[in-house]
């Protein structure tokens, strides 16, 4: 506002525009220095001013990193170094958020500032610095005795294990060049540093943590999951190929589930990782989880046709591995509809077209209530296969998929002749005494 005294005309240097912005905000924001030395140099102007978000001048300027402005406005009394902005984050924060360590060792030298002021997320300055990758400020906190280098987050995260997790190892360096960091540290859900990084696939930071002595490759997590594991079921073949070198590291740790590293790799379809699991002599292929799934198991049922390929190349495999449901990989597949992956179990001579599970169903009668009629042709094309078993409630492939209306699949199952496919097709596809729901 402009007035008009005596023939004089009297700015208003605190008048904000529409987002609360006085002038000496909007020069503290851009590091205009002079244009703020001529403000504070007025009586009437408000060094510490909110703009709507709660921002001052002084925010303002150390979240952009304006030392010579940080350093204007720390001059005077009235500005208030540890006014927080509507979200909580004080000067001192944004300062070491945005990675200046100029204007965070300026903060920092004041007495009635301190490194350890907590944001809402509870997040202290080197941590926060750890989780961005801003090594310079790390370095600054680091040589203070009043910072905590391996306090954790409301997590139970530390800097270490937030600077590994991104990949940040010019800060994992500094880390792990103090005595009082402990590079084992887990957080809340049981991760380390390692498991972070091999889970992430940051290669560099596996190496420094791998280097570090004393360092647990084999600690696991709170679901008994390894950083080998993570790394197999994120498909991080990098962290995998340096985990495999450590002599000290067991590639057939199962977590809770059972599941070995292999499993999930195989489970998930990372050929990379399954093919270089593979290539350890120690390796158990054969290695079943809690339901007694093996690695082919979870391969034929997820359809990962290359790793099928991979476990069955692998001398001493079992194709007719059954789970604690007694399904075979070929019943999985089967009753899945993978038909990419039936095609490569069918071409083993030792593959057992016909091996029923608990519920006396075998792969045909599991595709043909499924309606998977390419593989319904697959295992019909395939000799010694039996269309006429039945399941331990009397149904046949052909009767299944006439109480499913699978058409086509009965269709196809009607052209194979069989001595008892009368039988089969005289059963009522209503009755639930002949057809109880599958489990």
């Amino acid at each position: 506002m402009v007035n008009v005294v005596r023939g004089r005309r009297h700015v208003n240097p605190n008048r904000p525009d529409k987002y609360g912005q006085t002038p000496i905000s909007l020069a503290a924001t851009e590091g205009y220095e002079g244009v703020v030395q001529i403000l504070l140099g007025r009586r009437d102007v408000n060094a510490d001013a909110a703009d709507g978000y709660g921002c001052t001048p002084l925010l303002c300027a150390s979240s952009r990193g304006h030392e010579g402005v940080v350093r204007l406005l720390l001059e005077r009394e009235d500005v208030n170094i540890n006014r927080a902005d509507k979200n909580g984050q004080t000067p001192l924060l944004m300062a070491a958020e945005s990675g200046s360590a100029g204007v965070v060792g300026l903060l920092l030298e004041r007495k009635d500032t301190g490194p350890n002021t907590h944001s809402n997320a509870n997040q202290m300055l080197i941590f926060l610095a750890s989780m961005r990758g801003h090594d310079g400020v790390v370095e600054l906190l680091l040589g203070r005795e009043d910072v905590n280098p391996d306090g954790p987050d409301s997590d139970g995260r530390t800097p270490l294990s937030w600077a590994a997790r991104h990949g940040h190892e010019r800060v994992v360096k500094l880390l792990l060049g103090r005595q009082d960091v402990n590079p084992n540290m887990a957080d809340n859900r049981g991760q380390t540093p390692l498991s972070w990084a091999a889970e992430s696939g940051r290669e560099g930071v596996v190496k420094l943590l791998l280097g570090r002595e004393g360092v647990n490759p084999n600690m696991a997590d709170n679901d008994g999951r390894t950083p080998l594991s993570w790394a197999a079921l994120r498909g991080r073949d990098g962290a995998v190929v340096l985990l495999l070198r450590q002599k000290d590291v067991n590639p057939n740790i199962a977590d809770n589930l059972g599941l070995t590293p292999l499993s999930w790799a195989a489970r998930q379809g990372k050929g990379g990782v399954v093919m270089l699991l593979l290539g350890q002599k120690n390796v158990n292929p054969n290695m079943a989880d809690n339901r007694g799934q093996a690695p082919l198991s979870w391969a034929a049922e997820n359809g990962r046709e290359r790793v099928v390929k991979l476990l069955l190349g692998r001398e001493g495999v079992n194709p007719n591995m059954a789970d604690n449901d007694g399904r075979t990989p070929l019943s999985w597949a089967a009753l899945r509809g993978r038909d990419g992956v039936v095609v490569l179990l069918l071409g083993q001579e030792d593959v057992n077209p016909n091996m029923a599970d608990n519920y006396g169903r075998t792969p045909l009668l599991r595709a043909a209530e499924n309606g998977h009629e390419r593989v319904v042709e697959l295992l019909l094309g395939r000799g010694g296969v039996n269309p006429d078993i039945s399941d331990h409630a009397g149904r046949t492939p052909l009767s299944a998929a006439s109480e499913d209306r699978r058409k086509r699949v009965a269709k196809l199952l009607q052209a194979r002749k069989s001595p008892n496919l009368q039988i089969a097709t005289q059963l009522n596809p209503n009755n639930p005494k002949y057809f109880p729901s599958s489990p």
